[in-house]
């Protein structure tokens, strides 16, 4: 099972007969292990890693530290549930370190998510402290690269 989910977190879309062969079983088989992961909660999605600048689409992504009062009872369980509801958010993680929990969040514009932070996110309850970061450049995701060979004009070359 694990050397199929390897497999599909490199590439989801192979065809059955090809993860098969990969993991030199059957079709009906590789197609049976699917099924198994699906059900027990493995895989939980299937996603295409878009390069949203080179597609021309005017998106912001921001990365946002957390600072929460957790719950006597639930922890930070009851907060992130509540945070990971707002339709804005892609991300919440727990952290350790000088933050409680990470969230990264995608919007049209800077102000977009400035106001989602201002009167959405800062007002709940529990949260203590916020602090945005926006991504200004994509250099590798989910273990692609997003950077073009092309040559920076900056650079200076050495005669």
């Amino acid at each position: 099972m694990e050397q199929l989910l390897h497999i599909l977190e490199k590439n989801a879309r192979l065809p059955l007969e090809d993860l098969a062969a990969m993991l030199n079983v059957t079709p009906q088989q590789a197609g049976e292990m699917l099924d198994q992961a699906k059900a027990a909660g493995y895989i939980r999605g299937f996603q295409a890693l878009v390069d949203w600048e080179k597609a021309g689409v005017n998106q912001v992504e921001a990365v946002i530290e957390l600072t929460v009062k957790p719950k006597k009872s639930r922890g930070f369980d009851e907060i992130a549930a509540t945070i990971a509801e707002f339709e804005e958010v892609e991300s919440v993680l727990l952290m350790s370190g000088g933050y409680d929990i990470q969230l990264v969040i995608r919007g049209k514009s800077f102000q977009e998510i400035a106001l989602f932070v201002a009167k959405r996110l800062s007002p709940l309850d529990d949260v203590l402290s916020t602090a945005t970061h926006f991504v200004l450049r994509t250099y590798k995701k989910a273990g692609e690269f997003f950077l073009e060979e092309d040559p920076d004009e900056r650079e200076c070359t050495v005669l």
